[in-house]
This record gives structure tokens, C-alpha cells and sequence, in this order.
């Protein structure tokens, strides 16, 4: 599947906003990585989230009701499932694609109306990218980390689609090991 720089940022994007929210991995337990309008903020500019304006409280409301959709895609059951939430949120964000080449970028489409809020942003751009992997028939590479501890989103990009941890130097390492251990114990024991 060719995935292009802009599609691959929405994806990175969505995926880092699916996990602050409160019932993932980030943070400690129970803690919500958009808590604040800061907080949004920052997550903004670390995702170079072009032309938002001033972020306010009412962005951060709408910023968590995108992301709580955008976990429902993650833990849709089929395609259909997926195809509704994210009808519903690309529709809801007045998606107009146009294409652009800011920032040094080569041209690529935007699929957020101009002067958009953050979170009709979000759902335009990142809703598309979701949708080319539902269309693709990829819908099950939209994956939870498999880790018992951990509920982290990712995109299973393995050629194979084998991937089961977000991380497989931390959660898939980390369970490799406890399995060893276990297996040292019980040969010993």
C-alpha cells in the first residue's frame, strides 16, 4: 500500500492523539495527555498542525470528541463499523480538499476548509487517511498494542501485518523477557 507524506503525518497524528487519552498507556494511570488547553497546544505544534489560530477551551472540548471518535475506529469490529464513525466525522468537519505546498512541503492535499478549527482539521485530515486504509481493504492494520498493560493505538504498516506491540523494544521486550523468566522458573523449579 503507497502511502504518501502527507497521509503518513495524518496517521502519525491520529495515532498520538487515540493515545492521550486517558484509558491508553500514556502517562500515569488514568492521566489525560490533552488535560489542558496548553497541553493541546503543544501537541499542535509538535504534529505542525497548520493554521489553527489561538486555541481556546471550546477547541479542547472538540479536540477530545474527535479523538474519542477516532478510538472507536480503532476498536471497530469491520470495515462497516469504521466506515460510519468516520463518514461521520470527515461529514461533520465540512471537508473541502484542496491542494497546497506550504511550509517547503511538494504539493499535497489538505482535506480541511480553510480557517477550520482544530478539531474539523483533525477529522478532515486525519479521517482521510483512516478511510484510504478502510477503502484499501487495510482496516485491521488500525490495531491496540497486544500487551496486557498497555492499550496503545498504532498502524500496523509490517508487510506481513504481524506487528503486535507499539513498541517492540518496550511492550513486545518486555513480555518476551517475562516469558523467559517464567520459562527459567518452571525448568528449574
Amino acid at each position: 500500500m503507497l502511502i504518501t507524506h502527507d497521509t503518513r503525518c495524518s496517521l502519525d497524528t491520529v495515532v498520538d492523539l487515540v493515545n492521550t487519552a486517558p484509558d491508553s498507556a500514556a502517562g500515569p494511570e488514568g492521566a489525560d495527555g490533552l488535560a489542558t488547553v496548553p497541553a493541546l497546544a503543544e501537541f499542535v505544534g509538535k504534529h505542525e498542525i497548520s493554521d489553527v489560530g489561538v486555541l481556546a477551551e471550546r477547541d479542547l472540548a472538540a479536540v477530545r470528541a474527535v479523538r474519542a471518535q477516532f478510538a472507536q475506529v480503532f476498536a471497530a469490529p469491520d470495515p462497516h463499523s469504521a466506515a460510519t464513525v468516520i463518514n461521520d466525522l470527515v461529514a461533520a468537519a465540512g471537508t473541502t480538499p484542496r491542494l497546497t505546498d506550504h511550509d517547503g512541503y511538494d504539493w499535497h492535499v489538505h482535506y480541511f476548509a480553510p480557517g477550520a478549527s482544530v478539531a474539523d482539521h483533525l477529522a478532515a485530515d486525519c479521517g482521510m487517511a483512516l478511510a484510504f486504509f478502510v477503502v484499501a481493504g487495510e482496516q485491521e492494520r488500525l490495531r491496540r498494542c497486544e500487551a496486557p498493560d498497555c492499550r496503545f493505538a498504532f498502524v500496523d504498516l509490517s508487510r506481513n501485518r504481524s506487528r503486535r506491540y507499539c513498541d517492540s523494544r518496550t511492550c513486545g521486550n518486555r513480555l518476551h523477557v517475562a516469558a523467559y523468566r517464567a520459562r527459567r522458573k518452571e525448568a528449574a523449579g
